[in-house]
């Protein structure tokens, strides 16, 4: 069972980071739901409760081109481990605010501000292991049994757990969080990486760091191209999927139920896509791959404009999350073979960056559309779109799916951490 899901070819450094992922994302899963839970508790108002979910993501528009430059100056391995021990300390404190009673929206709010930063900085730092510990031609599919568990514990299992484990007391699921953050933890000390920076001695500033990492990206035409397709299509999801409530239930009488049953259906799809992504990778040319991804997102966006029947609504939800979680793991490990090792943080932020700028950018847009043409607008903008920039990228995509010709293999880490 274990070699199904993680071969030995993958290296027990894998196994070990797969292990703290899986029970991170368990954490994580169960905050989801307790987070928003916590938060209604303690008001009613709509800009309150949508503050909160912009606190969780502003973090990574203020700090994450910072945590990439830090993340390639220094131990990663221990920016990870401190990152998520001060999510601890602060999860700690808000558990005492809880069972204590002087809990309040302010504290709730600062507290999912400082959670989000150290996540910035932890998930960054996290994101740089893969490339050091398995071979180039393993990224794929180590990628994607990363995704599988985020899927399986994340969406599927820590959501509603939370919400069960709220009901018994509305400090328990934010402890289970802290126990779930560090056994992660610990795992991740079992993680043979090379000790100390990936750069060595840095006796530069960070602000230059972050201006090399910008200028590599920039110059690299594959590695640029794909950073501009995922800002774009993150922008135009982002406005369709803002007002996918309103769509389920003005659109296709669905009711909450029903909504539910729809992102269901994409988390149950990308568990799906992830578990095939073996099979793909080794009958499929990248490139191929890469333009039947976005062709059928721009085809769902269609189909979603189109349709008002909700069981094919069930279907394309279905789709959309068998391929876009191939495609996530696709262009992520594109992007971790072709980058140098010494430029993994750096890159790696630009990349969460644009895909939360994006997400920002789209959900505003999506709203407006809806506001001044209609629920199914966003959908027609997203559609169209999609459309015309993978028009305008289809030849470069050849490129990208090989953006790491000539960048060095990857030397594995072997044997668990002394």
């Amino acid at each position: 069972m274990i070699e199904a899901v993680a071969p030995a070819r993958l290296g027990p450094g894998f196994r070990h980071l797969m292990a703290s992922a899986w029970v991170s994302n368990l954490g994580d899963g169960i905050a989801l739901a307790a987070g928003p839970l916590l938060v209604a508790s303690q008001t009613r108002s709509p800009a309150l409760v949508s503050m909160a979910m912009l606190l969780v993501g502003l973090p990574w528009l203020l700090f994450g081109l910072l945590a990439g430059a830090v993340a390639d100056r220094v131990d990663r391995l221990r920016m990870v481990v401190v990152a998520n021990l001060l999510r601890s300390v602060v999860l700690a404190v808000l558990c005492v605010t809880i069972v204590t009673g002087v809990v309040n929206i302010a504290l709730v709010l600062g507290a999912m501000f400082l959670l989000g930063t150290a996540e910035v900085f932890a998930d960054t730092a996290y994101r740089t292991f893969l490339p050091m510990l398995v071979d180039k031609a393993d990224l794929g599919i180590a990628n994607a049994r990363l995704q599988a568990g985020f899927i399986t514990l994340n969406q599927f299992a820590g959501a509603p757990l939370g919400a069960a484990l709220f009901a018994v007391g509305m400090a328990v699921p934010f402890g289970a969080q802290i126990l779930c953050g560090l056994l992660g933890v610990v795992l991740a000390t079992r993680i043979a990486l090379p000790p100390g920076p990936v750069r060595g001695e840095v006796d530069t500033h960070v602000l230059r760091d972050i201006g090399e990492g910008l200028r590599w990206l920039m110059g690299n035409a594959p590695v640029r191209t794909l950073a501009l397709v995922i800002v774009t299509f993150n922008i135009t999801w982002a406005a369709a999927w803002s007002i996918l409530v309103l769509y389920s239930l003005d659109v296709l009488h669905m009711g909450p139920i029903g909504y539910g049953l729809l992102t269901s259906a994409a988390a149950a799809g990308g568990l799906v896509g992830t578990f095939l992504y073996g099979w793909l990778e080794r009958h499929v040319p990248l490139a191929t791959l890469m333009r039947a991804c976005l062709s059928l997102e721009v085809v769902m966006h269609l189909g979603f404009a189109v349709t008002r029947v909700p069981w094919v609504a069930v279907l394309i939800m279905f789709g959309f999350g068998v391929y876009a979680f191939a495609w996530g793991t696709l262009s992520q490990a594109v992007r971790q073979r072709a980058v140098p090792m010494d430029f993994q943080g750096r890159v790696g932020s630009v990349y969460s960056v644009s895909i939360f700028g994006g997400t920002v950018i789209g959900s505003g847009l999506g709203g407006l559309i809806a506001q001044h043409g209609g629920v199914l607008a966003p959908f027609w903008f997203a559609f169209v779109g999609s459309g015309v920039t993978l028009a305008l990228v289809w030849r470069q995509l050849g490129h990208i799916a090989h953006a790491d010709d000539g960048v060095p293999g990857v030397q594995r880490s072997v044997g668990p951490a002394g």
